[in-house]
Order: structure tokens, then sequence, then C-alpha cells
């Protein structure tokens, strides 16, 4: 072994208080790292649990844990992005470019499923599911709670039902998504909404108060002086997230919940023709960069 590495591995050892030598012995005894073992395969192909006999059910399950992952790396970028301080427009640039990456992914994937699954067969397993929805994604409101102000993800006309000095449990009570379950006039929840609340909701308050003054839109506002690059990178990925993830997923559940123009329900009992179209929710992560054109009609 090389002198200089031999040196640089007691050095690493000594920087942590430890003996290098039975690191170094240890060597001699462990297996060789293998793919399989490394990336977790048999883990991760055991985890498909169709609860029919419906061969595409398994296609529906993949498509769905694959997009966990990709919102679990999108988590990663962004957590990155919050808890940086060092040139924080270059670091914005790139993780953006990840980002819109990751998103174009979400995108283009939802074929999967749109050519790839029996349209009857769907409609007879999707019943199975009943309240499962993919509304209960929490990774998908954890990415959000980073990207941007709470206050972002309520609808304006419910600002004025705020109280004077929210804490993250009002934000909750007035965020979007929450609309999709609960009944304003008889103050009723849903099923699919109350286990998703019971589950994650004191979650969702912690990540709120994490994110305070600190999400990738507060970063953006940092930076004295934007470029047009990073302007252009932030409402690409605002719009892609925002617009054409969710027109892609409306476009689907249209394909296979609309059948001589009658809509079926969603499992988890949505309005999902109100609740995924972009024009209802109008959501945006970075409002004052869409003071001049509109988010629903912008083209990158």
């Amino acid at each position: 072994m090389p002198e200089d590495i031999l040196a640089k591995i007691k050095d690493k050892y000594a920087e942590l208080g430890e003996n290098p030598k039975p690191y170094l012995e240890g060597l001699l005894y462990s297996k060789p790292i293998t793919y399989w073992d490394y990336v977790d395969v048999d883990a991760l192909l055991s985890l498909q649990k169709p609860r029919t006999n419906f061969k595409d059910e398994f296609v529906f399950i993949v498509y769905h844990q694959i997009t966990e992952l990709v919102l679990k790396l999108m988590i990663h970028e962004v957590e990155q992005i919050v808890e940086s301080n060092e040139n924080i427009e270059n670091s914005l640039k790139e993780k953006l470019r990840r980002l819109i990456r990751y998103t174009d992914m979400l995108i283009t994937s939802f074929d999967v499923m749109k050519e790839g699954m029996s349209h009857e067969d769907y409609n007879k397993f999707r019943l199975t599911l009943t309240p499962a929805s993919g509304f209960q994604s929490a990774q998908f409101r954890f990415l959000e709670i980073y990207c941007t102000p709470i206050l972002n993800l309520i609808h304006k006309e419910k600002h004025s039902e705020l109280s004077d000095d929210p804490d993250a449990n009002d934000y909750l009570e007035h965020v979007y998504w929450r609309l999709a379950g609960y009944n304003p006039n008889t103050k009723s929840r849903s099923t699919t909404l109350k286990l998703f609340e019971d589950k994650y909701l004191s979650v969702f308050a912690e990540y709120i108060d994490k994110a305070r003054n600190n999400t990738v839109y507060d970063k953006f506002k940092q930076v004295k002086d934007p470029s047009d690059e990073l302007i252009k990178l932030m409402k690409t990925f605002d719009n892609a997230y925002n617009v054409k993830w969710p027109l892609v997923h409306y476009n689907t559940a249209k394909f296979f919940l609309t059948k001589k123009g009658e809509a079926k329900a969603a499992t988890g009992g949505s309005e999902w023709e109100k609740y995924l179209h972009p024009k209802f929710q109008k959501r945006t992560f970075f409002p004052d960069l869409w003071e001049n054109d509109s988010i629903l009609e912008f083209d990158n």
C-alpha cells in the first residue's frame, strides 16, 4: 500500500480518536461488497404486495413506489438548499436543475400507467384500495413545505380565517390539500383525511416550524440581483411541479375514471377533477415571480 495512503488512513482515525490497526485488520476478514447488498435489491423487490389477482395491480404499486423514491431524491436536494449558506445563487441553480430533471421524470412516467395498465382491470382492483389515495403521500407535503412559506399553500380567500399570529396547526387547518377531504359545512373529515392527519399532522407541524423563514423561496430572496438564468430555473421548476405534473395526473385520472361523460369517484372520495386540475388550485411556490405572466401559460 502506498505510504501516502497509509498515512492518510492513520490521520483519519487519529482525528476520530481511534487506533487504525483494528480497522485495517478488519479488511482481512470482511466480505467484498456486492451490488445486490449495497442497493438492498432483495428487500426492494419484496415490497410489492397486491391485494388482488389482477396482474396490472403490480404495475400500479411499483409505479407509486418509484414516485415516492423520486420524491425522496427531490427532498434530498431541497434539504441541501435550505441548509446551505454558501454561494446561494450557484447552489440554487445546481439544485434546481436536478429538481427539474426529477419532476420531468414524474411527468413522463405517467405513461407507465396510462399506456401500461388494463383499463378494465384497473377499474376493478382500484375498488379494493378505498379509502387509500395518492393524496396521502406525506413526502409530497414535505416537499411543498420546504419549497415555499406555508402561507403560499393556503388559498388567498382563506387567509382572512387565520389568527393574527398563526402557529403551524392553524396553518394546517387551512392548507389547500385539506379541502380534498374536509366538509366546511358539516365540519367533518373523510376517512382518507382523518387517517392521514392522525399519522402525519404533528410531523407536518414540525416541518413547518423548521422551514419558517428558511424555504427554497426564502433562499432565493436572499440573492441580490438574481440572474435571469436563476429566475428562469425557479419558474421552470414551479411550472413543472405545480402545473405540468398535476395536469398529466389529471389527464391520466380522466382516462381511467371517466366514461361517456360521467366521472367515477376517487378512492379517497375527493373531487379529483377540481383537486388535480391546476386551473382550480392555481398553486405556486414562488408567487412574486409571476407578477407579469401566468404560471398556467408559462413556456420555457
